[in-house]
C-alpha cells in the first residue's frame, strides 16, 4: 500500500466512505457543523426564560462558545479554559450551565486528538475540577425531584450533584473519544510509514537484483569475449606464417579473424551498455550452449522435467544464447524452491522467424514448502537480462502451478 492510498483505508483495511472522505477533506466545515451543534443545545438548554438576563445570556454563550469552537484545533487547552470560564460566568448570571458542560467535552475531544493522552489527562482533571467548584460556589442549592417513568416522584436531588456528575461524565466521554480517535490516526501513520518502508526496501532489492544481473552478465560475456580474443590470435598468428607459402589459406583465416572481430565487439557494445557503473569482477562462465546439461542436472535433482526443443540449434549471437541459458536454468531452480514435488515440468524452445520463445509451466508444489518465498530477485534478474536484448519475461500463476514465458529476439535490439 502506497502512502496515498493509505490515507483512505481504515487500519483494519475497510476503505472510507464518500461521507468521511469528504469530511476528512474539508475540516472547516465539520468545525462549522460542530459549532452548531454546540449552539442548538445552548438554545434548548437556555436558562430560565423568566429571568431578566436569560436572553442575552444565551446569546452571548451562543457566540462566545461557537468562537470558541472553531479554533479547537488550534488552541485546544485555551478552548476548555473559556468555556470553564462561560461556565461560571452563566452561573453567576442567571445560576445555570446553560449548555456550557457540552462545550467542555467538545474542548476537551480537541485536546485528546491533538496533544499527549497525559497532558489531556491532567487538562480534563483541572477542568472538571474547576467547573465543579464553579458549581458549588455559584448553583443555587435547590433540589431537583426525580421522577419515574410513570410520573412517580424517587427522590429529591440536590442539582449541584446533578450538574457535577453532568460535567465529569460529559468530560469523561470526550476525552474516550478523542484519545481512541489519536490512536487510531497513530496507528493508520504507522502503516503507511511501514508501507512506504518496504517500498523503498523492494527498490533497493530490485536494484541490487538489477545490478547482479549485470555482473554476471559481465562475467558471461568476458568469458565469451576472452575465448574471441584467443581465436583472433591465433587466426592471426596462422595467417602470418601462411602469408607468402599459402595465400589462399591466409584470406581464409582473416577472414575468420574479421567474423571473430566482429562477435566480440558486438559482445563487447552488448557489455557496456549493461554494465554502467562500478567494476565487476569477473570469472569463468558457460556459453550456455549444452541445455542438454541444464535439464539433466535438474532432472538428477528429482524433477520430472519433460523438454522440447532442446535439440535445435542455438543462435549464434552470444547475449541471445546465454538469455535462453539464463531463463531456463532460473525457472527451474525456482521450480526446485517454490514447488516441492510437482508431478512435472514442462520445459518448451520454440524458434519462430523472428523470436525465440521459452516456455516453462510446473504442475504445483505437493509437498510442504520449507524455504521462505524469497522476493523475486531472480524473476527480477531473468527480465533485465531479457529486457537488454529487446525481449521480454511474463511470470505468473497457471492452473495449480507456476508459468514462465520469455520472448527474446532472433537479433539483440539496438
Amino acid at each position: 500500500m502506497t502512502a496515498a492510498g493509505a490515507l483512505v483505508v481504515e487500519p483494519d483495511g475497510r476503505r472510507l466512505g464518500v461521507v468521511r472522505r469528504y469530511l476528512r477533506d474539508h475540516p472547516r466545515l465539520v468545525d462549522a457543523a460542530v459549532a452548531a451543534f454546540y449552539v442548538l443545545n445552548v438554545v434548548l438548554a437556555a436558562p430560565d426564560p423568566y429571568h431578566p438576563l436569560s436572553a442575552p445570556v444565551a446569546a452571548s454563550l451562543a457566540a462566545a462558545g461557537a468562537g470558541a469552537l472553531l479554533l479547537r484545533r488550534s488552541r485546544p487547552t485555551w478552548v476548555v479554559a473559556a468555556f470553564v470560564v462561560m461556565a461560571g460566568a452563566s452561573l453567576v448570571s442567571v445560576g445555570q450551565l446553560g449548555g456550557t458542560e457540552l462545550g467542555i467535552a467538545l474542548a476537551l475531544y480537541a485536546l485528546a486528538v491533538a496533544r499527549p493522552p497525559t497532558q489531556t489527562w491532567w487538562t480534563a482533571a483541572a477542568a472538571v475540577a474547576a467547573a465543579t467548584v464553579v458549581v458549588w460556589l455559584w448553583q443555587d442549592d435547590s433540589l431537583e425531584e426525580l421522577v419515574t417513568g410513570d410520573g412517580t416522584s424517587i427522590a429529591l436531588v440536590d442539582e449541584r450533584i446533578t450538574n457535577t456528575f453532568g460535567i465529569a461524565t460529559l468530560a469523561l466521554v470526550g476525552v474516550a473519544l478523542g484519545i481512541s480517535v489519536r490512536l487510531r490516526r497513530e496507528r493508520m501513520a504507522d502503516l503507511v510509514e511501514r508501507a512506504a518502508a518496504l517500498e523503498r526496501d523492494r527498490d533497493r532489492q530490485a536494484q541490487v537484483a538489477r545490478a547482479e544481473e549485470r555482473a554476471r552478465i559481465a562475467r558471461e560475456v568476458h568469458d565469451v569475449v576472452a575465448h574471441s580474443v584467443s581465436v583472433m590470435v591465433r587466426l592471426a598468428d596462422g595467417a602470418s606464417v601462411a602469408l607468402d607459402r599459402q595465400p589462399d589459406q591466409a584470406r581464409v583465416a582473416l577472414d575468420e579473424l574479421s567474423r571473430t572481430g566482429r562477435a566480440a565487439l558486438s559482445d563487447m557494445r552488448r557489455v557496456l551498455g549493461a554494465v554502467t557503473e562500478g567494476d565487476v569482477p569477473l570469472g569463468p562462465a558457460g556459453e550456455g550452449r549444452d541445455l542438454r546439461e541444464v535439464v539433466d542436472g535438474f532432472r538428477a535433482a528429482g524433477l520430472q522435467v519433460r523438454a522440447e526443443g532442446l535439440g535445435l540449434d542455438l543462435p549464434d549471437n552470444t547475449g541471445v544464447r546465454l538469455a535462453i541459458y539464463r531463463v531456463i536454468q532460473e525457472s527451474l531452480t525456482n521450480v526446485l524452491r517454490h514447488a516441492p514435488g510437482t508431478a512435472g515440468v514442462s520445459v518448451v524452445i520454440r524458434q519462430e522467424p523472428t523470436r525465440w520463445i521459452v516456455d516453462v509451466v510446473d504442475q504445483g508444489a505437493r509437498e510442504p514448502v520449507t524455504e521462505s518465498e524469497g522476493a523475486g530477485m531472480g524473476l527480477i534478474g531473468m527480465r533485465e537480462r531479457v529486457a537488454l536484448l529487446g525481449g521480454t519475461v511474463e511470470a505468473g500463476p497457471s492452473g495449480h502451478g507456476w508459468r514462465v514465458t520469455a520472448e527474446l529476439p532472433v537479433e539483440e535490439a539496438p
